[in-house]
């Protein structure tokens, strides 16, 4: 079995998942224009490029997920990440930049090279994120809703949506600054998904999320906590960073033994 699937711990613990924010539902009062949105994604529109050691706990098709991961990410669609094992070499080390991704398992002597980076993230993680998309998440942003329609409900939330996605801001009181906390994903095909965003830190980082939570409507799906610390935002990241060095003799994998050895696919025990 590849040592990919290392990074997952079987242990039946959906039982101490938290719960969900709980979301305002409803048809809302129409808002005139998307100036709440603004000032809620103004810090995270401002990330160019992040690093951080991220900590990861959940659940990928049942099964348990705990683990250690680098990352450094770059706009507009470039990702790295290594994760990282207790001693040796990482489990896996990831690198995209636009459509397409390579991932070297050092330790089995493999490699995926020129997969969709989203394809192979979902293979590994369970999660179909590219690399733009994992920058949104991991500083709490969102795209692609300019042409979004505002809906207030009361005075401390509103809801943007689009053909796309829900993205739900919320201010704690009116001397508050508006944040972006969740984000409702629709994918044709797929169960929808959400992100929530919380635990914000004042400071360089110009309040961005440090804890954030991906979760499907799928109960066979994904339901992942990501913790972030030693994070650093817009310092320059070389594009070497984003490419990963394939030692001679290293073995082409497919995606789908990926997908086989990962989260989502048989288990072990054949259940």
């Amino acid at each position: 079995m590849l040592r990919v699937a290392g990074l997952f711990v079987l242990l039946a613990c959906a039982s101490c998942a938290p719960r969900l924010m709980k979301l305002p539902s409803g048809n809302g009062i129409p808002v005139p224009d998307l100036s709440v949105l603004a000032e809620a994604t103004a810090a995270c529109r401002a990330v160019s490029t992040i690093t951080a050691e991220v900590g990861v706990t959940g659940s990928v098709g049942g099964r348990a997920l705990r683990g250690r991961l680098l990352a450094g990410l770059a706009a507009p669609a470039s990702a790295r990440l290594e994760a990282v094992a207790p001693f040796g070499q990482p489990l896996f080390i990831l690198a995209a930049s636009g459509d397409n991704a390579t991932l070297f398992l050092p330790r089995d002597g493999r490699v995926l090279e020129r997969g969709r980076p989203e394809a192979v993230l979902e293979a590994i993680a369970g999660v179909p994120l590219d690399a733009a998309a994992l920058r949104n998440a991991l500083t709490g942003c969102s795209s692609g809703v300019d042409a979004g329609v505002a809906r207030a409900f009361g005075d401390d939330w509103q809801v943007v949506g689009s053909r796309v996605a829900d993205l739900y801001v919320h201010r704690e009181s009116r001397a508050t600054m508006w944040r972006l906390v969740a984000v409702v994903h629709r994918q044709p095909g797929r169960p929808s998904w959400r992100a929530e965003f919380s635990d914000f830190q004042n400071g360089p980082s110009r309040s961005l999320p440090r804890s954030v939570r991906l979760t499907t409507t799928d109960s066979n799906g994904f339901d992942l906590r990501l913790t972030m610390s030693q994070v650093e935002i817009n310092a320059p990241l070389d594009a070497n960073v984003f490419q990963v060095r394939v030692p001679p003799g290293t073995k082409p994998i497919t995606l789908e033994e990926l997908r086989q050895s990962g989260p989502l696919g048989p288990r072990p025990d054949g259940q």
